[in-house]
């Protein structure tokens, strides 16, 4: 099975910094797209940043040039950094992959979500 694993997230003062990680666990053959996406209370899921498996990236206009998103194939890794941090980041944060995985003899395509990291900025 494949499993994804975020933490980083935490309570900070508006204007501070927070780096998140996802681990991509399983019996993976190949990461493509990975994405982080949020959601705050009463608000939809929002995808937030997106980097493909040529390292091309796309951020939500409302994050652009404070959040970087970044990716370490060799340790099947994602990772968000986070500045100048806004109460309105304020949100639960999932990692988010599509990849292809092992299926016994075969390989199978996936789309998978983290379990969520709360991020929390306020003085």
């Amino acid at each position: 099975q494949v499993q994804l694993v975020e933490s980083g997230g935490g309570l900070v003062q508006p204007g501070g910094s927070l780096r998140l990680s996802c681990a991509v666990s399983g019996r993976i053959f190949r990461i493509n797209h990975m994405n982080w996406y949020r959601q705050a209370p009463g608000k939809q899921r929002e995808l937030v940043a997106t980097i493909t498996s040529n390292d091309y990236t796309n951020y939500a206009d409302s994050v652009k040039g404070r959040f970087t998103i970044s990716r370490d194939n060799a340790r099947n890794m994602v990772y968000l950094q986070m500045n100048s941090l806004k109460p309105a980041d304020t949100a639960v944060y999932y990692c988010n992959v599509a990849l292809t995985y092992y299926s016994g003899s075969y390989r199978s395509d996936g789309d998978y979500w983290g379990q969520g990291t709360q991020v929390t900025v306020s003085s």
